[in-house]
């Protein structure tokens, strides 16, 4: 069922609008107040790392002048930016595929586009790691096996795109079912190829998704840990890592700066964003234009295949490599037992069911203070929220327990769940925040001002009216937060509440101990859950507007 408006059944072409936000409109006291408290909270652990660097002094300065910082640096952005293009363009054209053309399975290949998300970074590059190592799964079926592993730039791009693309792909394919035919079916009757109606019509619609996409899987590469250091790819998260014990001032400057390399990105997308022409529009009911195929139709499964063979199959296969090894292994003594899993299954679903939640309902007041009001509080508030997703979850479980630790009455919250949700809301936040934007942006304000026009109350008309429209992208930020949550490993190990197992706890945990067969049958847990999640909160309702 599409989403209906206050236009008749064959709603007539909406016209270019303007910007989404009024220069004019006075801010109300509430939103701004609530907007910056909300941000406060979000930057607890950047301010935890400007106090510490602070009390370094010229020692701070000493580590950004070395190789040590140098270094890392260049290669993290070298890498989160060429993923991030590579994903821009993937994620978009999957989107593309499975919403607005004759793809055959295009239901179910939704949601097999979105599942790549769900396999946390260090399972894929220790797949395509142990894949190729001698006496891996390569090297079993086809006796094949390299001289090297895996190591370097290379091995880190492929997996992190293959992995990280549904942050485009998610918002896109959201945009895209909102957008009315009407706008394309206009442009047809002109004589405009598809092509044509695609890049003057639909592309100005849909770049702002695939702008906020492109920087989440940015924000995600230069926080990543797992994949780039199991193929020993020097990054800024690494050296934090190496150091964190051994080092701990190197590790606090380092964090700042990928904090700062956050923030940088983030302001400049932001002051890009205000460049674009800004288009409202909504569906109004009626299913989106479908693009034949045709000769095409052929190379795109073989395209949709091969990519879920090396994004899915292949790690999956690796997984199940491992399950069947462990079985063969372990013998009977360590006898691999399903009903083990059952706890940490629901223990992960639940908590980040309530993760994607709470981080709704934090963000969506400063979506709207940043899309429909010209403030400086507004771009603070932005960048505040964003900035968390560039951190790594272990310097942000850090800063949470250091103010826990030294505040009044804080140790007692130590290791309970309200500090695990707030962990996981200020890492994960921003992935919430681009897509509640990119849905406030779509909700066309006129639609707004006639409900306020017949009496309607600023809540009524937010649950009559706005809610109902930005659904499918608040449902695709709720998604990506979940997926994120679920395979979260160092704020959970940190701050859990003791005896609290998720899947990825009890992967790390079977994995440093050596039952790999454990590891790998969790694993394989993980992926299925998170892929019946993902269709419940996020794909159902992407079926609902198309």
């Amino acid at each position: 069922m599409g989403v209906t408006t206050v236009d008749p059944p064959v709603a007539p072409p909406l016209p270019p609008a303007a910007a989404p936000r009024r220069p004019g409109a006075r801010t109300p006291p509430g939103l701004a107040a609530t907007s910056v408290l909300l941000a406060a909270l979000f930057a607890a652990p950047l301010g935890y790392l400007v106090v510490r660097n602070v009390g370094l002094g010229d020692e701070a300065l000493d580590v950004l002048d070395s190789d040590v910082a140098l270094g890392p640096l260049q290669r993290t952005v070298v890498l989160a930016t060429t993923v991030s293009a590579a994903t821009a363009a993937l994620g978009t054209l999957l989107a593309w595929l499975v919403i607005r053309t004759d793809f055959p399975g295009r239901r179910v290949w939704r949601v097999v586009f979105a599942l790549p998300l769900v396999i946390p970074s260090f399972v894929g590059a220790l797949a395509l790691v142990a894949a190729f190592a001698a006496g891996g799964l390569a090297d079993d079926l086809f006796g094949f096996d390299l001289l090297t592993r895996p190591r370097g730039y290379w091995p880190a791009f492929v997996v992190l795109t293959l992995l990280s693309y549904p942050y485009v792909y998610l918002p896109v394919a959201a945009r895209l079912s909102a957008l009315p035919p009407s706008l394309e079916e206009s442009a047809r009757s002109l004589g405009r190829s598809p092509t044509a109606v695609f890049r003057t019509v639909v592309w100005p619609q849909t770049a702002g998704a695939v702008t906020a996409g492109a920087l989440l899987v940015f924000l995600y590469v230069v926080s990543d840990f797992g994949a780039v250091s199991l193929v020993r790819y020097d990054t800024l998260t690494t050296r934090i890592e190496a150091s964190r014990l051994f080092d701990p001032s190197t590790a606090l400057v380092l964090g700042l700066l990928l904090a700062t390399v956050a923030l940088v990105v983030v302001v400049t997308e932001r002051s890009l964003g205000r460049r674009r022409a800004h288009t409202e529009a909504v569906g109004a009911g009626r299913n989106a234009l479908e693009a034949k195929l045709g000769a095409w139709k052929i190379p795109a499964i073989v395209f949709a295949g091969a990519l879920a063979g090396v994004s899915l199959l292949a790690p999956g296969a690796v997984l199940a490599h491992w399950t069947w090894r462990g079985f063969r292994t372990v013998g009977g003594a360590g006898r691999i037992d399903a009903g083990d899993l059952v706890e940490p299954a629901f223990n992960t679903a639940g908590i980040a069911i309530v993760a994607a939640l709470v981080s709704i309902v934090a963000v969506l007041p400063i979506a709207y203070l940043t899309t429909r009001y010209r403030t400086r509080a507004g771009g603070v508030t932005n960048a505040l929220v964003v900035s968390g997703f560039a951190l790594p979850g272990l310097v942000i479980a850090l800063a949470v327990a250091f103010w826990l630790l030294r505040a009044p009455l804080g140790g007692g919250l130590y290791q309970t769940f309200p500090p695990l949700v707030f962990a996981y809301v200020v890492h994960f936040g921003a992935q919430a925040l681009r897509a509640s934007q990119v849905a406030v942006s779509g909700v066309p304000r006129r639609m707004d001002d006639a409900a306020r026009s017949l009496g309607a109350s600023r809540w009524r008309r937010l649950r009559t009216v706005d809610l109902p429209l930005m659904l499918p992208g608040l449902a695709a930020g709720a998604g990506l937060v979940l997926l994120s949550t679920m395979k979260e490993l160092p704020a959970t190990l940190l701050l859990a509440p003791t005896g609290f197992e998720t899947l990825a706890t009890r992967i790390w945990s079977a994995t440093e101990s050596g039952y790999f067969g454990r590891a790998g049958l969790a694993a394989l847990v993980l992926v299925a859950l998170s892929g019946v999640l993902t269709w419940l909160l996020t794909i159902r309702h992407m079926e609902r507007v198309h």
